[in-house]
């Protein structure tokens, strides 16, 4: 596919401030997620395991969802959750700290909502055309074009930012999708003690979970089996420990950023110059891979 990315990020970024008319809700849909994380990428299982396996485990984050009206459901502090056999079902993207960026053409830096990886400097993905780059984002928008769904691309070109989809054909390689019947164990999981999630689900829900809540939902991930409910207890419990113990970049970036942030789309009280040295120091120098930047430098 032929995409215009340059100065985008339109699909890493909460930029819902910015255009509430224009942008996407990820609220829509019959099973709408517990938290408002816009635009969270599904991983599959092995991605998962990749990222724990890394130490990397700080950078991932769970989701969950209201049942759907004919939906089996399972009630944990008092919510109702989408459920399987009793046991809710979840997936895990990454996470996304506010960031100081200027995302689809705008030149103020403001505090948006964006994906743990991306560089609000250069607008570009430091895992990109890596083993880390997750499937769900190399093949966007493709599923979307295929089920004549609108894409994130289409979105940023309605609300002033040029031609973004150059290509409107899905590629014909395209995996299967993120959701579907071959997806349970896959990249939608089914945690297996729903009463031990008491006290999580509430976090989750007001946006409080800690480092504990987001790892036992990696290490069930990790711990699923393809194509059914069963989950390898030795292996949930290693990858829950992993994912809790990590102290990466990202980790220790995104406690940085969410200390520094104003309120939600607002503006960054720095330069541009400024906050790209703030992004060297917080991210950069901490570790986080370096990108190109557009210029191919």
């Amino acid at each position: 596919m032929e995409l215009d990315c340059e100065g985008c990020a339109g699909c890493c970024v909460d930029w819902r401030p910015l255009d509430p008319a224009a942008a996407g809700s990820d609220r829509t849909g019959p099973r709408p997620p517990l938290d408002d994380v816009y635009a969270l990428a599904p991983l599959t299982r092995d991605e998962v395991a990749r990222f724990v396996g890394d130490g990397l485990g700080d950078a991932l984050a769970p989701r969950l969802f209201e049942p759907a009206e004919r939906d089996e459901a399972v009630t944990v502090d008092g919510t109702d959750l989408a459920a399987v056999d009793g046991r809710p079902v979840f997936v895990v993207g990454l996470r996304k700290p506010p960031k100081p960026v200027a995302p689809i053409g705008t030149e103020e830096p403001r505090w948006l909502g964006a994906c743990a990886f991306l560089d609000p400097a250069t607008l570009q993905c430091r895992i990109h055309d890596t083993d880390r780059y997750p499937r769900t984002c190399s093949t966007y928008p493709g599923h979307n074009l295929e089920l004549g769904a609108e894409t994130e691309c289409e979105r940023v070109e309605a609300a002033g930012g040029g031609d973004r989809l150059l290509d409107d054909a899905p590629p014909e390689d395209l995996p299967a999708p993120a959701f579907g019947p071959q997806a349970l164990g896959a990249t939608v999981f089914a945690y297996p003690d729903p009463d031990a999630l008491a006290g999580v689900v509430a976090r989750l829900r007001d946006g409080e979970a800690t480092a504990d809540d987001r790892a036992r939902f990696a290490g069930a991930a990790v711990g699923s089996r393809p194509g059914s409910l069963s989950v390898a207890r030795d292996r949930m419990t290693e990858a829950r420990i992993s994912a809790r113990e990590a102290d990466s970049w990202v980790g220790n970036a995104i406690r940085e950023w969410t200390e520094r942030a104003g309120e939600d789309g607002g503006p960054v009280a720095l330069d541009r110059g400024a906050r790209d040295r703030l992004v060297r120091e917080v991210e950069d120098d901490a570790g986080a891979p370096g990108t190109s930047g557009w210029d191919g430098e």
